[in-house]
């Protein structure tokens, strides 16, 4: 259950966008590296934050701020043997102000694709790129025997537990978090609340790609920590077309 906690909150960017005030800010006064992830204490002044990333560089005097970080109470590290009393997991983290040292490759197992956007800002577990203009989303056929996306979310309550097929395109996009890839995916159909769908998969995929997507239907997934959602297909089989 931790694990899956874990992968919600590197994918929060999914849900609060790229744009979102840090959760902790401040000198490292300590960091330390286990697994894939790199922990950091932060001290803000009036207190001090842990805070886990995927791994990157850093060291004690750097200035770091996490953006996107779900926290976990009482949460213990196998590999460090530790319990945190409170530690923030997050998806987005700056060094000094700039994107830390290191690649995807750094982090992603061998033979993984490359994550889309490149470089040191494209590790698997960052905020997805903001593209120069947004995906058009006119002229998209509907799937055969599919949904559009509008009628996936607005019929979710009837269409839970069932496959579906949906054509759309990456509308935002989060690569490599603990071997899913994350994706929000449009039609141009619905309006505010329903028009867009949130996928997990094994696919890689950038943003702008028209996408067929197939898979089951869950609603109401809680994952604790506030994150939750209406409905998402989890797992499913993403067609780049």
């Amino acid at each position: 259950m931790k694990r899956l906690l874990c992968i919600v909150a590197l994918a929060a960017g999914l849900l609060r966008g790229a744009d979102s005030a840090p959760v902790a800010a401040g000198k490292v006064v300590e960091t330390m590296n286990a697994s894939s992830y790199t922990y950091v204490l932060l001290d803000a002044g009036a207190k001090k934050t842990w805070i886990a990333a995927p791994r990157f560089e850093v060291k004690p005097g750097d200035t770091v701020a996490a953006a996107d970080g779900m926290p976990m109470t009482n949460y213990h590290s196998k590999s460090l043997n530790r319990t945190f009393d409170l530690i923030y997991f997050s998806g987005a983290v700056t060094v000094n102000g700039q994107a830390p040292a290191g690649s995807a490759a750094d982090v992603l197992p061998a033979g993984h694709p490359p994550i889309a956007g490149g470089g040191a800002a494209a590790s698997p577990h960052s905020a997805p790129a903001t593209p120069a203009a947004p995906p058009d989303l006119t002229n998209i056929k509907r799937a055969a025997g599919g949904q559009t996306v509008a009628e996936i979310v607005t019929d979710r309550a009837k269409l839970s537990g069932k496959s579906i097929a949906v054509r759309g395109r990456v509308v935002k996009f989060n690569g490599g978090i603990l071997g899913k890839n994350w994706l929000h995916v449009r039609d141009g159909s619905g309006g505010e609340g329903t028009n867009n769908l949130v996928v997990t998969t094994t696919t890689a995929a950038k943003v702008g790609d028209l996408v067929l997507v197939t898979g089951r239907v869950a609603t109401n997934r809680d994952f604790g920590g506030g994150y939750k959602y209406a409905v998402i297909i989890e797992d499913a089989a993403v067609k780049v077309e």
